[in-house]
């Protein structure tokens, strides 16, 4: 196989470098997130050609995006097995080639199910094999800094998001669709560069020594001997999907939680657009409103990282995300009562800031609950949670919609389903955690005890052996001072004998 460098992952006892090498896996990281999470909102750019071309509806190009995410949410557990056979590098790269070829494919699709199958699954699975390692790698270069570099990747998103539409505009506007998706492909191909910056950690060696080097063959060979002269006991595989993780009560409150609050999180900006040209406003003015959401979650996210990684907030990050959710699900119940644009100004400033807040908490919180050694495994499952709700959210929001014709409601449900969030996950930590934490110590108390019960005892039995010596000790010695006696006696009575 070559020399191909398996990542073994937190097994191989590497510590954390925060920083090095790690900036460089940040910087892919940066770019794999905003790629993943702004290429199927960039891709609604090309919906009108779309529809033009095929004959079809709008809501059948928005399945376009709808499967892209699916793909990336609902491939988790996949992603999480591939990662722990072949390693980080390796998979992003083919995930970078798959998002390429989907793209470039699909820029000679001739109906509108060549795109689904293409742009949807082919790209949607290649960005899923991208995204998903890159958390893993952040994780495992990053400890100490680590809520910093989960905030300067997640900035990744709202950058991409800036840019991936003006670029989507001109692309089309030069080109035409075809050409569009051509130059996309092309530009997904810099996930492959990305996936070669997730070099696996190697633990660092030191000094050369001939005799040391020696030394440490001759010990693997005896290692490999005496396991081939065992008793037949093989190994144990390396789990490539860890279901323990479902034992862990933290992570079950995380998971239902992370579920009800992506019901509502996406639902605001897809229909706020909308919203203001039902109150009136021109479309430019109207998609205005995404662009001050964007630049402020840029801002948000980093700075959101930053505030999480303190001295003070660190052991408190649960409840800085508790709140991060909090916040998003009032702005959405009270942007419900936006009656003009400048109310809808306002939302989107607060919308982003908490917006951003959760998008550089939610797995920076995930991370701190499982642990490195499962974070591969939690994650996948994580996401395949996630993906359901991604795809009952919005457009059950939409049913509401065509329901009673009215936005207010559609933001009244979706802050209701982000508040709901907020309360699971700060009623399970306070009351289900604090419970968890509190066991170790009573165990800890009670091995402490024993233990005393358990010394005292010793001590008591080594007295009890030291007065058996000592009384021993006595008892022969005067054994021994009786035959002595005997003798002397003895030798009298035969000294008279012989007189």
């Amino acid at each position: 196989m070559g020399g191909a460098v398996v990542d073994d992952g937190p097994g191989s006892g590497v510590k954390a470098p925060d920083g090095g090498w790690g900036w460089a896996v940040l910087a892919g990281g940066f770019v794999i997130t905003g790629f993943s999470y702004a290429f199927p909102k960039a891709v609604s750019v090309f919906f009108k050609e779309l529809i033009r071309e095929f004959g079809v509806g709008y809501s059948d190009c928005a399945w376009i995006s709808s499967i892209l995410l699916a793909m990336l949410y609902g491939t988790g557990p996949l992603c999480s097995v591939l990662v722990n056979r072949f390693g980080c590098r390796p998979v992003m790269m083919v995930g970078g080639l798959f998002a390429s070829l989907g793209m470039i494919l699909a820029s000679f699709a001739t109906s509108i199910i060549m795109i689904y199958l293409c742009t949807g699954v082919i790209t949607g699975l290649g960005l899923a094999l991208n995204f998903q390692p890159s958390l893993i790698m952040l994780n495992r270069y990053f400890s100490e800094k680590r809520p910093l570099a989960n905030g300067l990747a997640a900035a990744g998103s709202p950058v991409a998001l800036c840019c991936l539409s003006p670029l989507g505009q001109v692309l089309q506007y030069h080109y035409g669709w075809r050409g569009g998706f051509l130059i996309l492909g092309g530009l997904l191909l810099n996930c492959c560069a990305c996936g070669a910056l997730m070099r696996p950690l190697v633990a660092p060696k030191g000094p050369s020594d001939p005799e040391r080097e020696a030394a440490d063959r001759e010990l693997e060979a005896a290692k490999e001997a005496a396991a081939a002269l065992a008793d037949g006991k093989k190994k144990p595989k390396k789990k490539l999907l860890d279901f323990s993780v479902f034992r862990d009560r933290g992570f079950l409150i995380y998971t239902l939680a992370a579920s009800i609050m992506v019901l509502g999180l996406f639902v605001p900006p897809v229909f706020v657009v909308s919203y203001a040209k039902e109150l009136g406003n021109e479309d430019t003015k109207s998609s205005l409103l995404l662009t001050i959401l964007g630049f402020i979650d840029i801002f948000a996210r980093p700075t959101s990282g930053l505030i999480a990684g303190t001295k003070w907030m660190r052991p408190r990050t649960v409840y800085l995300f508790c709140f991060a959710m909090l916040f998003n699900g009032i702005t959405d119940l009270v942007g419900s009562m936006a009656t003009d644009y400048g109310g809808l100004v306002v939302f989107c400033i607060f919308f982003g800031l908490s917006y951003g807040m959760v998008g550089a908490l939610q797995f920076e919180v995930l991370m701190a609950i499982v642990g490195t050694e499962k974070f591969s495994s939690a994650i996948g499952l994580v996401l395949l949670m996630e993906a359901i709700a991604v795809l009952v959210g919005p457009p059950g929001a939409g049913r509401l919609l065509d329901t009673t014709k009215n936005y207010k409601y559609v933001f009244l449900l979706a802050g209701s389903e982000v508040v709901l969030a907020s309360v699971v996950i700060f009623l399970g930590n306070f009351l289900c955690l604090k419970k968890k934490s509190a066991e170790p110590e009573a165990k800890l108390e009670m091995a402490a005890s024993a233990a005393e019960k358990e010394g005292l005892n010793s001590e008591d039995q080594r007295e009890d052996v030291d007065e058996e010596t000592k009384e021993d000790g006595r008892i022969n010695g005067e054994v021994e001072k009786t035959p002595k006696e005997g003798v002397e006696k003895n030798g009298a009575v035969n000294s008279e004998t012989s007189l």
